[in-house]
């Protein structure tokens, strides 16, 4: 069948049901069909229905010349709330990301300067993070709603760190990371050490799991998964705390959380950016 003989209106409705990577492929066919793949009605449907909702939270107002243009605008985050959160859009799926700033976040004792310093980093999306001088009770935790999030997805989630050179204490024992919301709850431990490399994390991981097989098999029952702490490009580094599924429908509160609370030890020189929350990858990577 020969794409240019479908009404314009028909054809557009056919693409919107598709997602923003087909569109753009698909656009290359012709140049009728690159109108219609490019037009308000098809780029409205991959922009979340609360999108003027969302652009009201701006700190900083966008200016687009289509709805297209506007997706691809919001696939880099955006400050909003006031600069306590940045939001974006996955630019495959158009789901929706959000970052969490340190300020956002319950960590205990973060007000008390003796602890806890909160100070500009001149790579941080945020007008500051906060650094840990000394502590031996660490404790992050972080929530949102989940209507804020893409329903029919599942999200993962990270606490964005970095470590200085004077870091001391942390990977002494273990940390404790949760996500939980409504019944479920997704558990593990990470050791907060850096890596040069996401391979370098795998191996360290795959090494770690067969050397503490047993160790762990005994002290966690075989219940708590290990996560590593991986550098990212933009020179910060991501631990997972966990996964889940956000259904829709219902607003529940997500709960994620990093810890260490059972050694007596001073640890310090971690720098907590905020914790990010993004649709989970598929299996096959799509590049548009």
């Amino acid at each position: 069948m020969n794409l240019d003989l479908l009404p314009d209106d028909c054809f557009a409705h056919i693409l919107s049901l598709t997602s923003p990577i087909d569109a753009c492929r698909i656009s290359l066919v012709s140049s009728s069909i690159r109108i219609s793949a490019n037009s308000d009605s098809v780029w409205e449907k991959f922009l979340p229905p609360d999108y003027q909702q969302i652009l009201t939270r701006l700190c900083h107002p966008l200016i687009f010349s289509s709805k297209k243009h506007l997706f691809f605008r919001l696939c880099n985050p955006h400050l909003i709330d006031g600069g306590l959160k940045t939001f974006s859009l996955e630019k495959t799926t158009g789901k929706k990301q959000y970052m969490l700033s340190a300020r956002e976040l319950n960590i205990a004792w973060a007000d008390n300067p003796l602890f806890w310093s909160w100070k500009p980093f001149p790579a941080s999306r945020f007008v500051v993070a906060v650094e840990l001088r000394t502590i031996w009770w660490l404790e992050i935790q972080g929530k949102i709603n989940s209507g804020m999030l893409s329903p029919k997805t599942t999200y993962e989630c990270y606490v964005i760190v970095k470590f200085v050179d004077r870091a001391y204490g942390l990977d002494f024992l273990p940390s404790k990371v949760t996500v939980e919301i409504g019944n479920a709850k997704s558990e593990g431990n990470v050791y907060l050490r850096q890596y040069e490399s996401k391979k370098q994390c795998l191996e360290t991981l795959w090494y770690s799991n067969r050397m503490e097989l047993v160790l762990r098999s005994m002290a966690f029952r075989g219940i708590m998964e290990e996560r590593v702490a991986c550098k990212r490009e933009d020179g910060w580094i991501e631990i997972e705390l966990g996964s889940f599924y956000n259904n829709g429908g219902d607003d529940l509160e997500v709960k994620m959380s990093l810890k260490e609370v059972t050694g007596t030890h001073l640890k310090g020189g971690l720098v907590v950016e905020g914790i990010e929350l993004r649709p989970k990858q598929q299996t096959t990577t799509n590049h548009m």
